[in-house]
Order: C-alpha cells, then structure tokens, then sequence
C-alpha cells in the first residue's frame, strides 16, 4: 500500500484528502502543530523518517489581505515551505503534488487561461504562491502543481460558510459582482488528485470546476440552494470593497491539461455546489 504524507492536514482540502485517500492509502496527515514547513531541518527529517511515496502539500497561507500585511509570512509559508518540500521529495524519492492558485494571474485575459499562459500575479498572495511553484519546478521533475480556485468544502472556513453565517446575522449583504472565477468543490479537487497521482504525468495542472461566476452570483446561487429568502444580496464593485490586496477581476481557468492528459472534465460548479448541499 503507497504512503501519502498530507501536509496542512487539517485545513478544509487537507481534511478531505486525509479522509477520502485513507481508503485506498496509508495516510499521515500533518498540520503546522506537528510539522513547520517553514523548517528545513524539520521538513527534510520528518520526511526522511515517514519516508511517503507521495507528499501532497496542501499547507499554504491563504489570507490574501492578511498576505499584503504579512509578507515575510507569506513567503516563508508559500514559497520557501514549497521549497522545503521539493528538498525533502528529492532526497526521498518521493513525488510531490502541491496546491497553488488562479491568483498566479493578473485577470487581463477575457478568455479563460490555460496552463501555457504566462503568470503575472498582482498580490503578495498570488507572487508568493508562484514562487512556490517556482522552486519546485527546479527542484523536484517529480511534481504535480494543481492551480484552483475558490475552494469550499464541508470542513474548515470557506466562503459558503461565511454567506451562511452572515445571512443570519444581516439582512442586507454587498458582494463583489466584477470579479469572475469559478468556485470548486473540495472533493471533486481530491478526486483530480488520486486519479493523477497514479500517472508519471508531470507538470502543471488547472483543476477548478466547469463555468464560471461572479461572487455575487455565487452567493444568490448558494441561498437558493440553503432556501435563504429573507436577506437582500446587492451588487457592489472591488473598488466599493476597498479590500488591502488586488485581485485578478478574471480569473477563470481552463483545465487544458487534464483534458489533453487524461481526456477529464470536472463537474460545473452549479452542480458540485448543489451536491454539497444535499
């Protein structure tokens, strides 16, 4: 049986994988408590005693305005951690699949991007993010990157439970409507994970749900699905948000290289968010 070593084991993606892979594999799931990716010595170590055929780092720091306020974090956590990680993957013989970002993107493009584009990103979020990806390429052949976007799942804190939380709390609610991208469901990105984890096909991947959406639009859609009717959702531009850090107002994605790989499709988002609520 393959040992998989989770990094970030318990934030939403990284409970997802540790319950879901663990029935096909031996799962050792680590969070920051019990491995600081941040830590050379500590990640070469460990690494080297649990001795996984594949690492999954779904470890990151994902507080984009936090990120502008804490840039040496940001880049110990999201760069260097990736880097530590290839190190360790190299020395084992292991594979690495790390977790990145649409954020690698600057949103100039109307049309959605492929793996082939160039990253321009305009955040310390996404710079740090790329960095990360980055140092793996160079160091480790043996990678996965997986770019997605704006995950939620049933574990953790995402933006489903933050609608649901503030719709009890409020009757009116401003959402972003002129940032597009694509909402994408935790498990349907685990899945993507176990089916390429199987292959030598290296390199690097998008993995976000079918279509695409606005905040606002994914809001409206996630209260018809929780028959939330007594709360108004208005439309409201970044610049009305006023938020610390940048982003991209397109960000959608093209899973090109799953579909010339592995002739795969994800779900749309609208029906991976409707299974989520059922």
């Amino acid at each position: 049986m393959k040992k998989i070593l989770v990094t970030g084991s318990k934030g939403q993606l990284g409970i997802d994988l540790v319950n879901i892979l663990s029935d096909e594999y031996y799962v050792i799931g680590l969070d920051k408590e019990k491995l600081d990716i941040t830590n050379l010595d500590d990640v070469v170590n460990t690494v080297k005693t649990i001795k996984p055929d594949i690492i999954i780092n779904s470890a990151a720091y994902t507080n984009v305005d936090g990120c502008e306020e804490n840039i040496d974090l940001s880049y110990k956590i999201n760069a260097l951690g990736a880097r530590n990680l290839a190190i360790a993957s190299l020395e084992t013989n292991s594979r690495l699949v790390h977790i990145s970002t649409d954020f690698v993107f600057d949103g100039e493009k109307n049309n959605p991007y492929i793996e082939f584009d160039k990253p321009n990103p305009l955040s310390i979020y996404g710079k740090s993010k790329l960095s990360g990806e980055e140092f793996i390429k160079e160091i480790n052949p043996k990678h996965y990157i997986l770019r997605t976007s704006w995950l939620y799942g049933k574990n953790g804190n995402n933006f489903v439970k933050t609608m649901l939380r503030l719709s009890k709390e409020n009757k009116i609610l401003k959402v972003v409507n002129d940032q597009r991208g694509t909402p994408t469901h935790t498990k349907d990105l685990v899945d993507v994970i176990n089916m390429i984890i199987k292959t030598d096909a290296y390199g690097t991947y998008h993995a976000s749900n079918e279509g695409d959406c606005t905040w606002f639009e994914f809001t409206k859609k996630i209260f018809k699905l929780a028959n939330i009717t007594d709360i108004e959702v208005l439309p409201i531009t970044t610049e009305e948000l006023n938020r610390p850090a940048k982003r991209p107002k397109y960000s959608v994605m093209n899973n090109y290289m799953l579909e010339l790989n592995f002739n795969y499709k994800l779900k749309h988002w609208d029906e991976s968010l409707k299974q989520y609520f059922n």
